[in-house]
C-alpha cells in the first residue's frame, strides 16, 4: 500500500498533539502512534516521570499498546510514527516488534539512533531492518523541544 505523503503529515499531527499532552503532564513532549491499514491502533507518549519508569517513552508505550490491540508482538505491517528521532533503546524495540515503517519528525543529533548518533538502522546484528524517512514537521517537532526545554532552563 503506498502512504502518500498528506497522510504521513496529518500522522505526525496526530503525534504532535500527543507530545502536547506529555507537555501537559510535565514530560517531555514526544509522541507516538502506530498505525496499521491507514488506522491507528495505538498511541504514547512520554511518562517516565509520571510513572517513575525510565522506559516509559512515547514508542514503548505505542509498541506496548499496538502488540496487545493486535495480539501480536510483532508489528511488520504497522507503520511507528514519532516526534522525535528515537534512540537506542527505542531502536532496539522497533527492531524486536518488526515495525515495517518508521517516520519520525525532528532528528535527534545528540542521542538519535537512526540517523543522527547512531544509525542502527543498518547495523549489521540487528535481525531486522525497518524502513524510515525523516524530516515531516520537523520544525514544528523540534520547536516543541526546543520550547519545552528553554522553559524548565529558564525557571
Amino acid at each position: 500500500m503506498e502512504i502518500s505523503t498528506a497522510q504521513d503529515e496529518a500522522w505526525i499531527r496526530y503525534a504532535i498533539r500527543l507530545a502536547q499532552r506529555a507537555e501537559k503532564q510535565g514530560e517531555v513532549p514526544v509522541g507516538a502512534i502506530v498505525v496499521r491499514n491507514n488506522e491507528c491502533i495505538a498511541e504514547g507518549w512520554n511518562t517516565p516521570i509520571i510513572d517513575h519508569d525510565s522506559t516509559a517513552h512515547a514508542e514503548m508505550s505505542a509498541l506496548r499498546n499496538a502488540g496487545k490491540a493486535i495480539q501480536n508482538y510483532r508489528l511488520t505491517d504497522c507503520t511507528l510514527y514519532v516526534t522525535l528521532e528515537p534512540c537506542v533503546m527505542c531502536m532496539g524495540a522497533i527492531s524486536h516488534a518488526r515495525i515495517g515503517r518508521l517516520v519520525f519528525g525532528a532528528t535527534d543529533p545528540k542521542r538519535g539512533a537512526v540517523c543522527s548518533a547512531l544509525e542502527l538502522t543498518d547495523a549489521a546484528f540487528l535481525n531486522h531492518k525497518v524502513t524510515w524517512q525523516s524530516g515531516l514537521l520537523s520544525e514544528t517537532c523540534g520547536d516543541l523541544l526546543r520550547d519545552f526545554f528553554k522553559a524548565k532552563r529558564g525557571k
